[in-house]
């Protein structure tokens, strides 16, 4: 009769479970998509996306749109733009982001590319690692909406006090991104926070996000 008890609950718990953890992961990502907080920083932070050869893709390009909006408004002096290249490419994310800037009117000498990172988590590291080089810690993160919820929480667990400012062009502002997209970020968003953060990588570049790597401390 004990076991059965004991069964049942454990059965109850799990269901419980399985049941609150969509819920939370799917809020967490949708209020901070719709509740952005935008402050004054010391930098603000370009999130790579795919570009063509030097030339920002649509992604990229509503990124860096609103990297600039914030940088003209005096929120931060210095803009860092993030991100690899994908084997085969000529150039990366970051230069092709630092390329835009430059030639849309912000000084090349408050751009910093860094040319690191396929993916959220290893770009965040790459960056938080320039940031405390500099001595600052204030970040404005430029990224999708439904991105922000995990970006941000990964700037903090670096030590990097983050707020998000959501593209508001191109194909990823809120009015553009279905259901699919809020999903596919409260599962990652939940993978970080449960695995994640205990060193199991699950990239979010790779198609369907399928490879987990153990990331050695």
């Amino acid at each position: 009769m004990f076991l059965f008890r004991w069964i049942r609950r454990t059965i109850t718990v799990i269901v419980i479970l399985a049941l609150i953890g969509p819920a939370y992961g799917v809020s967490q990502v949708w209020r901070a998509a719709n509740n952005p907080i935008v402050r004054q920083a010391d930098v603000i932070v370009v999130l790579g996306a795919a570009q063509l050869d030097g030339k920002p893709g649509e992604a990229l390009e509503g990124r860096l749109v609103e990297a600039k909006r914030i940088y003209q408004l005096k929120y931060a002096p210095v803009i860092i733009t993030v991100g690899a290249g994908a084997p085969g490419d000529r150039t990366t994310e970051a230069a092709s982001g630092k390329y835009w800037l430059r030639t849309n009117g912000v000084s090349a000498r408050n751009v910093i590319a860094v040319p690191e990172g396929r993916d959220t988590l290893t770009s965040t590291k790459a960056y938080a690692e320039v940031m405390k080089k500099r001595y600052v810690s204030d970040v404005i993160i430029v990224t999708d909406p439904f991105h922000c919820a995990r970006a941000v929480t990964m700037a903090n667990d670096q030590g990097i006090l983050g707020t998000c400012s959501p593209v508001q062009s191109g194909p990823n502002t809120l009015d553009n991104s279905g259901y699919r997209y809020l999903i596919r970020e409260a599962a990652a968003y939940l993978a970080y926070i449960t695995v994640g953060r205990r060193g199991i990588h699950i990239s979010d570049h790779l198609p369907g996000a399928d490879i987990v790597t153990k990331v050695l401390p």
